[in-house]
């Protein structure tokens, strides 16, 4: 049973994988929903599953298109879907003989590490020379704004405003952009994946307490030693900012749960999750900063340390 459900879940991974070759606006959505099928297979079956997944996914997209795309698809999408399940699974039975899973602060920094290394993977794939990857990055910015033959740009920009300087210094922040996006992405599909596969009834685990998720403190470390690499250069600042950002990120997601921990029972709860959720739609960039404050505060002094345990239905 094993093989069988992995060899299909790697197959309908490696599809959603190239159908981002067609261009189309739905590939490109279907796309990022590439790990979803391996994250199955590794939560409901088990890990072997999960590798199994990856293996067929693999050479089905070797041998369909290139090896190079068959490695994108196992470094970028699978084998990162299959440890994060493997980790998710993971489990120690404390003092009084009680199952103790891997805590879901911990899985998130793992989240952020994975999303930086897919970072790093992405712009050594376009050049193993950082100032030519600099430069395929500038001019791929710089036709959003100038368009090329027969292409209109995508963004207008306002007169006055020199094109070629702005990708350039839009090209540095690209890192970081890309390592915070790719982390919620994994934590989509993981979520996505492990409430079907509990609604199934083969979820091994009991389903985890979101809300009472909290970075441990060495992450913040971890986000001022990012921070500090971006300021090498080349490769090495490249991966910085992307580790930068990626736990930006998971402060963020951990700030958004320790407000929906901290206004349990309260009044005030329902009109605060309204406002915060339509304030993400409309002003991401705005609000998700002050989200990771809250989360870097809750990692630092443990803002939540007097609370009662919450309910898994909190």
């Amino acid at each position: 049973m094993l093989p069988i459900v992995g060899i299909g879940a790697g197959l309908v991974s490696a599809l959603l994988f190239t159908v981002v070759i067609t261009g189309s606006p739905l590939a490109l959505l279907l796309s990022y929903v590439a790990p979803l099928p391996v994250f199955i297979a590794a939560l409901g079956w088990n890990h072997r599953a999960g590798l199994v997944a990856v293996a067929a996914g693999t050479l089905a997209v070797t041998v369909v298109l290139k090896l190079s795309l068959g490695l994108a698809f196992a470094i970028g999408a699978a084998l990162p879907a299959w440890w994060i399940a493997y980790l998710v699974l993971l489990a120690r039975d404390d003092s009084n003989g009680n199952s103790e899973w891997y805590p879901l602060g911990r899985l998130l920094v793992w989240i952020a590490a994975i999303a930086t290394l897919v970072t790093v993977g992405g712009a050594l794939a376009i050049s193993t020379d950082f100032e030519t990857y600099r430069r395929v990055m500038t001019h791929g910015l710089q036709l959003l704004f100038t368009g090329g033959e027969g292409i209109s740009p995508v963004v207008r920009l306002p007169p006055g405003v020199d094109a070629g300087e702005l990708a350039a210094q839009l090209a540095m922040l690209v890192p970081v952009a890309a390592g915070a996006s790719f982390a919620p992405m994994i934590v989509a599909n993981l979520w996505l994946a492990a409430k079907a596969v509990q609604l199934s009834g083969r979820l091994p685990r009991p389903w985890p307490v979101i809300p009472s998720t909290r970075l441990p403190t060495m992450a913040v470390a971890g986000l001022v030693g990012g921070i500090l690499l971006s300021f090498v250069g080349g490769f090495v600042g490249l991966a910085g900012a992307a580790l930068a950002g990626a736990l930006i990120a998971a402060f963020g997601l951990a700030g958004l749960a320790a407000v929906h921990d901290l206004s349990r029972g309260k009044a005030w709860r329902s009109p605060t999750l309204f406002a915060l959720y339509l304030a993400l739609v409309i002003m991401l960039v705005t609000v998700f900063p002050f989200l990771a404050l809250l989360g870097i505060a809750d990692a630092l002094i443990d803002l939540r340390r007097r609370k009662p345990p919450a309910s898994p239905a909190a």
